[in-house]
């Protein structure tokens, strides 16, 4: 254990090779068809051989046969794909843009995914490097938390793999996946394929000494294989060793296996870079050659190698025809599945894998009327009760980030629900948002409805490549996979500021398309929209504001355990014909303060949340009024402001008696000290004087 060894084994496992052959052609087959006819025909456009890094590839896949076992791949993964119960004509639709394929053209071909009913499963691909590792953690966790928490002996046994090169071992993903698999204790293999090449830098740049497994050599908890990818034997024998490992509840196994890459990273790089020698002495390594030499004294016929290449061609040659007389993407559906969708009927359609829905998880009648009762809250109480409540209810729910447990988190938010609902669903993570994100995804498409926290909005900025990713996971597989879950962060500014703590930048999240945006005013929207996230089929940023957590105009009654604000649905706070006010977050309570001082009457509206936003209250209002502010905290250039006002201005234009303003923080981060803060935020004076200007224009 923790130093990079050989294996001893060699009689007890012996691979399919005769399958192995067959999928090896079949793999060497598409690759030759793609970068001599269909790339050069402009019949697809990304092609990522995956020769030389195949023979292993077909090993370890030839082994992942538990129905929960999954793995997270990347542009060379294809060969493990087709061990897995899967169409050839959807393999190649995938890359012609066909219906039909992995993503219906929506994501490049080799980016694959698949949900496996009855066997193992192939998360959906990232393009990003170092992208696959966090969420099969996620995935290795939700096996642990299935098999031990809620006690499902089919999960038993199962395994996650995360598949990558070695120059991925220098990201960030990889890092916190390690650390995270080394201190939970994980069933999940590290599967590196190591070509010596990142595209065309050498792992001399990724990897001091060049060899990730002898690195990690003192990592507690990590066993470590290391062997040659072309070396049939070896290979056959460490996959068993990684395989039998992971699956005996001993924890996580880093394999890696020396690999020759016999093209360029793609079919358009023609590996100039290369010394001639090098190239020459990786086609001498090639493990098709040693495949055949090995199968052809030991279990195949010349003839029936033959055979088997024969019928490779023949397989791909059909299937291609197949692709191509499928019809062509109807654009129609490209806007189909940003978010969860519901049929004629309004049924829920859910995705095959990930959310609550899918597993048809049911839940009691939510009321949109508030059934207050007892004394007012402050929003730190009101949303713990909320997640305490749902943490009863619903036992898939884990809530999880740093200090979350017996702190209770920097915010107290989670004060005493550790010692409540025990420390398998209530608990801390490492130090890392990428890791607390990523983790999230692979558990969302496990079943499991995953609540990570971050501590300050800034801090989310390590996590925003898992972020991004992951608002586009039903749209990318058309519906296949969905990662609903809830992250909840606190920002904006209190009592002071900074650049670090106090930054609220609520747009970036807006951009980042799926997601769903909540950013409550007070106690009782806070349980709403939160319980709205949490019993939804979508990703969801619940945006905790430290000004309000514990402010007094915020506090409220507690509105009851099945109480829900609709997300999309703003409130009205005042009503009044002489201006409109949109705003939303801390700027509610200083609108409101300022509709007083400016003795106009204001319609104030709340948007509570910005994804989606309510429209047509905001246009109705403006309407009526003729005239309208928006206020935010966020900076004014491409603040969502800026969006409220093109709107208003393209469709109610003629209803304007006034230009439509914007007052908001200028754009400079936020300053520490409260006097400088108090002149960048916007306060009730500048609301005031801005609400008379306009209603005097």
């Amino acid at each position: 254990m923790g130093a990079a060894i050989k294996s001893t084994i060699s009689n007890e496992y012996l691979p399919n090779w005769q399958k192995i052959t067959e999928l090896v052609h079949l793999s060497r087959e598409i690759d030759r068809v793609e970068v001599e006819d269909l790339v050069p025909s402009r019949q697809m456009f990304y092609q990522f051989s995956a020769g030389g890094h195949d023979v292993a590839q077909m090993i370890l896949g030839g082994q992942l046969n538990h129905k929960h076992d999954a793995i997270t791949g990347y542009y060379r993964s294809r060969p493990l794909l087709l061990n897995f119960d899967v169409k050839l004509d959807d393999v190649i639709a995938a890359s012609i843009f066909k219906n039909g394929g992995y993503s219906d053209g929506r994501d490049i071909g080799h980016v694959f995914n698949h949900a496996g009913e009855n066997g193992p499963s192939a998360l959906p691909m990232c393009g990003g490097v170092g992208a696959q590792f966090t969420p099969a953690i996620g995935w290795a966790q939700a096996i642990e938390y299935h098999s031990k928490t809620l006690g499902n002996k089919a999960y038993q046994g199962a395994i996650a793999v995360a598949h990558g090169g070695e120059a991925s071992c220098s990201t960030n993903g990889f890092w916190s996946a390690i650390t995270i698999a080394t201190t939970l204790n994980l069933p999940i293999i590290f599967y590196i394929e190591d070509n010596g090449y990142g595209i065309s830098t050498t792992s001399d740049f990724q990897t001091p000494g060049q060899n990730i497994a002898a690195n990690l050599a003192s990592f507690k908890n990590l066993h470590i294989l290391d062997g040659d990818g072309t070396n049939l034997s070896e290979t056959a024998a460490l996959t068993y060793e990684a395989v039998s490992h992971a699956r005996s509840g001993k924890g996580a196994v880093l394999l890696r296996l020396t690999v020759p890459r016999l093209s360029g990273h793609s079919a358009q790089d023609t590996q100039a870079y290369k010394p001639a020698e090098f190239i020459e002495n990786e086609k001498k390594r090639d493990p098709l050659l040693k495949l055949e030499q090995f199968v052809k004294s030991e279990i195949m016929s010349p003839e029936e190698w033959q055979q088997s290449q024969f019928k490779a061609t023949n397989m791909v040659a059909k299937s291609l025809k197949s692709a191509q007389s499928r019809s062509d993407l109807n654009p129609d559906l490209l806007t189909k599945f940003v978010f969860s969708e519901t049929d004629e009927t309004g049924q829920y359609i859910a995705a095959k894998k990930g959310g609550l829905l899918a597993a048809g998880d049911k839940f009691l009648p939510a009321r949109t009327e508030s059934d207050s009762q007892g004394p007012r809250i402050n929003m730190i109480k009101a949303i713990r009760q909320t997640l305490d409540f749902e943490l009863k209810s619903n036992p898939k729910m884990m809530l999880f980030g740093e200090d979350v447990g017996a702190k209770g988190g920097v915010h107290a938010v989670t004060a005493g629900l550790q010692e409540t609902h025990g420390h398998n669903r209530v608990f801390n993570t490492s130090l890392s948002e990428e890791g607390i994100i990523g983790r999230s995804v692979g558990m969302s498409m496990a079943g499991l409805l995953p609540v990570p926290e971050i501590q300050f909005r800034k801090y989310a900025d390590p996590a925003c490549e898992q972020l991004s990713d992951i608002g586009t996971v039903r749209w990318r597989t058309g519906n296949r996979f969905a990662a609903p879950m809830v992250v909840r962060i606190a920002g904006g500014f209190f009592k002071c500021g900074d650049p670090w703590h106090s930054q609220a930048n609520e747009v970036q999240f807006l951009h980042a398309i799926g997601w769903r945006l909540a950013m409550p005013s007070n106690a009782e929207d806070a349980v709403g929209l939160l319980r709205a996230a949490l019993r939804g089929d979508d990703p969801v940023i619940f945006f905790e504001h430290r000004s309000m957590l514990d402010h007094a105009w915020a506090r409220r009654p507690y509105p009851g355990d099945n109480f829900i604000v609709p997300f999309g649905k703003a409130k009205t706070i005042t009503k009044g014909d002489d201006i409109t006010i949109v705003t939303w977050g801390a700027m509610v309570e200083r609108c409101e303060a300022a509709a007083k001082v400016s003795g106009k009457q204001v319609d104030l509206i709340d948007l509570r949340s910005l994804s989606p936003w309510d429209k047509d209250a905001v246009l109705s209002s403006v309407k009526n009024t003729a005239r309208c502010l928006i206020v935010h905290e966020d900076n004014i250039t491409a603040g969502f402001g800026a969006e409220i006002s093109a709107t208003i201005m393209s469709e109610v234009f003629m209803d304007l008696d006034a230009p439509v303003k914007r007052l908001s923080m200028p754009d400079i981060p936020s300053p520490h000290a409260p006097s400088l803060l108090d002149v960048a935020v916007p306060s009730v004076q500048k609301i005031t004087d801005k609400i008379l200007e306009i209603t005097s224009f």
